[in-house]
């Protein structure tokens, strides 16, 4: 089973720190012949100096280092999102920055100067509120436009709530089972449109991954079923009963086979010993005594074991058996 591992944000800092200045990145830069990161400022005063990268030595350029980096967005909005309050805090130093010199305000643009909103940016704190709607989840009104009725009624169906953007699903969850009274033997799931939610998302991970754009509360939806644990246990329970009553019938042949002679078990083996398999069943004895040839009494050889009875065929008027030994010779 797939295992997803949560790191910490620590473990991430070597990728996400400048070496220059030893802090967070602040407006990415890279250069373009090694791909090594580092925030503008810092970048920019080191290629003053020098027209080699800090980390590799790889030459940027011979005589204008400055036109081979480039400014890195997407490195950038990461950086924002994983550190919880760096923007909001570059932000303010920035609008204080430019509060204290006017005149350089009037260049740039308005992130440069502060006066972006995290709603602008899509950047969302753990300690931010985030408003949303839960309702029952209906697979049969997938795809369909309500109308009119159904409008209302899903009005009617919608519950909104206002919670902190770190509450997991699995708080949602516990919400809506103590709120609804749930049985334990019923799983409650919440999802976004029809995809289940893993539990340990936060609502930030949820906005971050569908792409919430605040133009609304965030829509989502639960459904209840039964537990598939309860079910497995009686599945479980049911074949037990079914090879117990299978093995009921073959458990009474066995015990009958065990208590008659010939199907009598060894008792020092399970398997059966070789002597067992090969043994040749026990001749019938008869009640003759002795038998005169020639007026000579003999009597059969003690071997049982070696012996066999033969019985005349055809239709001699007699019905005496007779015994042959291994040596050809007969009595009879």
């Amino acid at each position: 089973m797939h295992r997803t591992t949560r790191i910490k944000i620590t473990e991430l800092n070597p990728h996400l720190m400048c070496v220059l200045c030893g802090g967070y990145f602040i407006d990415a830069t890279t250069i373009i012949e090694c791909l090594h990161s580092f925030c503008k400022m810092c970048i920019v005063r080191y290629l003053e100096t020098s027209k080699y990268c800090p980390i590799c030595d790889v030459q940027v350029h011979k005589t204008k280092p400055l036109l081979n980096i480039r400014s890195d967005k997407t490195l950038q909005d990461i950086v924002y999102k994983l550190v919880p309050g760096l923007f909001k805090n570059e932000m303010k130093r920035r609008r204080d920055f430019y509060a204290d010199h006017p005149l350089d305000a009037s260049n740039g643009t308005n992130e440069d100067r502060g006066e972006v909103a995290d709603e602008e940016k899509r950047i969302i704190t753990d300690d931010e509120i985030i408003s949303l709607s839960i309702e029952f989840f209906d697979p049969t009104r997938m795809g369909l436009g309500p109308e009119g009725k159904q409008v209302k009624e899903q009005l009617a169906n919608k519950r909104y709530l206002q919670c902190p953007a770190a509450m997991t699903v699995m708080h949602l969850r516990k919400f809506l089972r103590s709120k609804m009274d749930i049985p334990n033997s019923y799983q409650v799931d919440v999802m976004y449109e029809d995809e289940p939610l893993k539990d340990y998302y936060t609502l930030m991970d949820i906005a971050y991954i569908y792409t919430w754009r605040r133009n609304g509360p965030l829509p989502l939806k639960y459904r209840v079923r039964p537990s598939c644990k309860k079910m497995k246990v009686s599945h479980s329970e049911q074949d037990g009963q079914n090879s117990t009553g299978r093995s009921g019938p073959e458990s009474d042949s066995a015990s009958d086979k065990a208590r008659s002679p010939t199907g009598a078990p060894s008792t020092s083996s399970s398997l059966p010993s070789p002597a067992t398999a090969t043994q040749s069943p026990r001749p019938l004895q008869t009640t003759h005594g002795n038998n005169n040839v020639n007026g000579t009494s003999i009597t059969a050889p003690p071997t049982p074991g070696r012996s066999f009875t033969q019985f005349p065929s055809g239709n001699s008027g007699t019905n005496k058996p007779r015994k042959v030994a291994l040596n050809g010779s007969s009595s009879g």
